[in-house]
């Protein structure tokens, strides 16, 4: 059986971020206009009140201080409170594909190989830009890399799943050298006039290249020991933009409601995931022979500080440290499916050869993936 690394990484983040203190600053200056544009329904109890957010309470929910977009104006315009992106011609380069292509070549210079080395190209994201033709496709033609291309999406857990994909096709014999790509534009679904959610997600852009070991070029190997998956269904995280939007209702395309944005019961995710995900890495090691004291890195799905936390005592028995279990949400906040390689990406120094880490993403679906390595 061909032994499968992962040899390059590569992180593209946009160069604009937004604060708490600034997110919160929009955020209530809406609040305040909706209370007053709406203060007589609100005094005949036709019409709920909307609360002030904080900066207590976002880091305290979260543990999020910051977050990058693609365009921060739109977002903090009281009018809008969305990215203002514009729109591209057919015949130029997507922005999910520009991104998506940075982080990429940074992956391929890391792991010293030519694009044209490349048998596939996978894109795993929650946020694809349109439905065809497929983004893998578009960012393998931009790249110039061979063999063929397809989209994903497995929500926050796509890049995981994505990193089993490959790691099987060459274990196959099908592919010698997968490119998987996650494009995450999480801004652009992202409700940010619901003061339960509107701090939570970021922009960026990872690429993870995986290998035949036999063909890798890479000085910094890390071996895939493993990669479990595991799905549930639920409707605690949900978004229903999708195909059918525009022939179910006589509503202007333009006005789009609460229903088809990022939607979310965070209390009863916590209560449901932080197990499920505990449980699935403890399996994971122990079908691999590793107990979970082998472990010197946890690199976790960035979605909130207080989940994170939990899952590394659950795994280890007590509490990890930040050495341990990295935390880059402070400055990203989550980015769906590519936080776990974020984590990845900035947090190898230390690791020595044979030591084991376990790259592990959850989310909606419920949906979750480890992925096992080892330094070689």
């Amino acid at each position: 059986m061909r032994t499968v690394v992962i040899s390059g990484t590569g992180l593209y983040t946009p160069p604009e971020s937004i604060s708490n203190e600034e997110l919160v600053a929009s955020f209530n200056a809406y609040v305040d206009r909706f209370n007053q544009e709406n203060a007589v329904a609100i005094e005949a109890g036709s019409v709920e009140p909307l609360s002030h957010s904080s900066t207590e309470f976002i880091f305290k929910a979260s543990g999020v201080q910051h977050r990058h977009v693609v365009e921060k104006a739109g977002i903090l315009d009281v009018e809008r409170m969305r990215p203002k992106i514009r729109r591209r011609g057919n015949d130029e380069v997507s922005l999910l594909a520009e991104i998506g292509v940075t982080a990429a070549r940074e992956a391929l210079e890391t792991a010293g190989r030519d694009a044209s080395e490349v048998d596939a190209v996978l894109v795993a994201c929650s946020n694809l830009q349109r439905a065809y033709p497929a983004i893998a496709i578009e960012i393998q033609n931009v790249l110039g890399a061979g063999g063929f291309a397809f989209d994903m999406n497995v929500a926050c857990s796509s890049a995981t799943f994505g990193v089993k994909t490959a790691r099987d096709m060459i274990r196959s014999g099908d592919a010698r050298s997968v490119l998987v790509v996650s494009p995450e534009i999480c801004s652009g679904h992202l409700n940010f006039r619901d003061r339960d959610s509107h701090f939570i997600f970021g922009d960026v852009a990872t690429a993870v290249l995986v290998e035949d070991a036999e063909a890798s070029r890479s000085s910094n190997n890390f071996e895939v020991l493993g990669a479990k998956l595991v799905t549930s269904f639920s409707n605690n995280i949900r978004n229903n933009f999708g195909f059918l939007n525009r022939a179910e209702s006589d509503t202007p395309m333009e006005a789009w409601d609460r229903d088809r944005l990022f939607v979310q019961e965070g209390r009863k995710v916590f209560k449901d995931v932080v197990p499920m995900v505990s449980k699935l890495i403890v399996e994971h090691l122990g079908e691999l022979d590793i107990t979970p004291d082998m472990l010197q890195r946890m690199w976790l799905h960035q979605a909130n500080i207080n989940m994170n936390d939990l899952i590394g005592r659950k795994v280890l028995g007590r509490e990890p440290t930040p050495e341990e279990q990295p935390n880059i949400l402070f400055e990203y906040a989550n980015t769906s499916s590519a936080g776990s390689i974020i984590a990845f990406h900035q947090h190898q120094a230390g690791l020595s050869a044979g030591d084991i880490g376990v790259i592990c993403s959850f989310g909606a679906g419920y949906s979750a993936g480890s992925v096992v390595v080892r330094k070689q």
